[in-house]
């Protein structure tokens, strides 16, 4: 992500996958939610799919069959900060290592008519932007696709998704969106509050001080 004098700026190569209700296990497969820790999981998204052997938890693409037909192995896609999708992507399970391996790749927003609700909450406290479209203009975005390779620069703050002279219009509730923009988590958003927490806790100890006895 960038910054120019019109706002923070999402843009590059789209990667695109044609398929509705594409799963939290196809985002990412069961066996790779042994690892405990946060980050590390861009070898393993889309696994099925990117390669033709099976893998497991530690072993890298270097030592895996690549699939040369999925697109985030062809170039220039294999360095896509965008995706296009279609309907109701990241349904089904609750995994966030869903939204780990998208982000530990290099997607930085994901583009569909519909998400699965827990994957795009999950998705703004994780550093990417699902970006909900009418179908109609997921469709004008697909055929783009087909005659070449597509490149799109989105503005956060406008809200807006550029393609040469045709501007795309989305709209994110600014809570979300400033996750994204500031790199807020739960607890930042928590301390933006802090001198009301303050003042209940000191308000809490002159009304009830039997409590901190």
């Amino acid at each position: 992500m960038k910054s120019n004098s019109e706002g923070l700026i999402i843009d590059g190569v789209v990667a695109y996958i044609d398929r509705d209700n594409i799963d939290t296990d196809q985002i990412i497969p069961t066996e790779y939610l042994k690892s405990i820790k946060k980050f590390g999981f861009e070898d393993y998204l889309f696994d099925g799919w990117r390669y033709k052997d099976d893998g497991k938890l530690g072993v890298t693409k270097d030592e895996r069959v690549i699939d040369e037909n999925f697109i985030l192995n062809k170039n220039p896609f294999n360095e896509s900060k965008i995706l296009l999708t279609r309907d109701n992507f990241g349904c089904g399970s609750s995994r966030e290592h869903a939204v780990w391996a998208l982000r530990d790749f290099g997607i930085k927003a994901v583009i569909a008519s519909s998400f699965g609700d827990i994957f795009y909450n999950n998705s703004f406290k994780n550093g990417v932007l699902p970006i909900k479209l009418e179908k109609q203009e997921i469709d004008f975005l697909f055929d783009q696709t087909q005659q070449k390779v597509l490149e799109l620069s989105i503005n956060l703050q406008k809200k807006e998704i550029n393609y040469g002279e045709k501007t795309i219009s989305f709209h994110v509730e600014k809570h979300l969106l400033d996750r994204i923009i500031y790199g807020l988590d739960d607890v930042d958003i928590t301390l933006k509050e802090k001198d009301k927490i303050l003042d209940f806790e000191m308000t809490r100890v002159e009304e009830r001080p039997w409590i901190f006895k």
